[in-house]
């Protein structure tokens, strides 16, 4: 596997070719000295269940994993809190107005975007809405619908962070119970 860091060859502050692998997280420029860090870019991911305990299952409309299973969420912007981040995003891509959710638990992930792999954490949080909610399929979203526990299959679900978080879900007797 390449370093993350392997498009990237000249030091961003003196401009010097020696730009070289530091460790599994950074790059050093041999000239200046300056480090820089390649940490995680944070995502979220919205795990929201209806009274009857259905999961809203997002379908992809661009790669990565384009036609696959994926759940709403996205990457955090600068300023925003993860919570924040997760109501901008589920309004984005449900049209769907969420204002609490309960944090579950995180999974690593790699998402390859624009030939670079970009390393993230993403932080699923359970969301409760009534089935009656309206919803619709916005932003980067083909389709959306509900799916019951246990006509959920893992391996439909194209990235593997969210596959590993259907797994853990579905590990749960408590999310089976909904």
């Amino acid at each position: 596997m390449k370093h993350p860091l392997d498009k990237f060859r000249f030091c961003p502050i003196c401009g010097a070719p020696h730009f070289v692998v530091n460790n599994a997280s950074s790059k050093r420029c041999e000239s200046c000295g300056f480090v820089y860090y390649f940490n995680p870019r944070a995502s979220v991911v919205a795990v929201i269940r209806d009274e009857k305990g259905r999961l809203l299952v997002a379908r992809r409309a661009h790669e990565p994993a384009m036609g696959t299973f994926d759940l709403p969420g996205g990457f955090t912007e600068c300023g925003e809190t993860a919570e924040e981040s997760l109501c901008r995003e589920v309004l984005e891509e449900t049209g769907i107005s969420i204002h609490s959710a309960r944090y579950l638990f995180s999974e690593p992930n790699i998402y390859p975007y624009s030939g670079i792999d970009i390393h993230t954490m993403d932080l699923f949080y359970e969301v409760r809405v009534d089935s009656s909610i309206t919803f619709s399929s916005n932003d980067d979203v083909a389709s959306l619908q509900w799916i019951a526990p246990e006509d959920i299959n893992p391996d439909e679900f194209g990235l593997h962070s969210i596959r590993r978080g259907i797994i853990k879900l579905l590990q749960d007797s408590s999310y089976r119970k909904g």
